[in-house]
């Protein structure tokens, strides 16, 4: 795992089991429609893509590849999420709902992140080497978001719903647009008995305040500029008034 990534497993990676646990627990925490372990198990999607992945991972880091594209593959076509066994992911991700979601084969994840549908961490170059974001712990990426090359979102970042990122975000800031841009949430985040903050529709909207200020602008020049026709027609009326006086015989 990438020096980047800020998580638990850097320092001691638990076990496949337990690792799994986290992965099935973590879903009750995030989702308020998730309500017994059996039925995450059984009706999660996003967790049987990851619990595949976790296996598939071992077996291409041992060596394995064929086998582990495989299992990849039959994770894709029974769960609707693509994830290459290359791709290295921390502790308890949660992608809720799934379908759609890709995860390129240099992808870093931290822990405690969590993936909405239709999210794509893909590469922009042929190049060899690093071509996928990394995602430090504590992320959260709204539904149909792009991360594009090999950038990194710091710790606690969100990303917008159907934004388009293709630079650095620093920690703990938000981004919303295509392309990507980064405003600062100035609301308090709270959890609710220990949980993430699930209200990331309550999203600032940069492009919408620069256009009010713009209008707010307009609006004022065309006032001032009516108040100074207003005076240029009174002092020519005037200036007409005093002719006609002086030349009245």
């Amino acid at each position: 795992m990438s020096a980047a990534i800020m998580g638990t497993q850097a320092e001691q990676p638990p076990g496949l089991w337990a690792t799994i646990r986290g992965d099935v627990g973590c879903v009750r925490a995030r989702d308020p429609a998730a309500r017994y372990t059996a039925e995450i198990l059984i009706t999660y999607p996003g967790v049987h893509a990851v619990l595949m992945h976790r296996v598939a991972h071992r077996m291409w880091r041992n060596g394995w590849r064929f086998p582990a594209r495989v299992l990849s593959w039959w994770a894709r076509v029974t769960t609707n999420v693509d994830i290459h066994p290359g791709a290295r992911i921390g502790l308890r991700l949660f992608i809720d709902h799934g379908a759609g979601v890709v995860i390129g084969e240099t992808a870093e994840i931290g822990d405690d992140v969590t993936l909405y549908h239709g999210v794509t961490l893909g590469g922009t170059s042929w190049t060899p080497g690093k071509r996928h974001p990394t995602l430090n712990s504590g992320v959260l990426v709204g539904a149909g978001a792009k991360i594009l090359g090999p950038i990194i979102v710091g710790a606690n970042a969100r990303i917008g719903a159907n934004a388009v990122v293709m630079q650095d975000v620093p920690p703990g800031m938000t981004v919303v647009g295509i392309p990507g841009r980064i405003v600062r949430d100035t609301r308090v985040r709270h959890s609710i008995d220990g949980r993430i903050d699930l209200e990331h529709h309550l999203m600032p909207d940069p492009v919408g305040e620069a256009l009010s200020v713009l209008i707010d602008r307009i609006e004022f020049l065309e006032a001032r500029l009516a108040h100074m026709q207003r005076r240029d027609r009174a002092s020519a009326e005037t200036t007409c008034s005093d002719c006609d006086k002086e030349n009245t015989p």
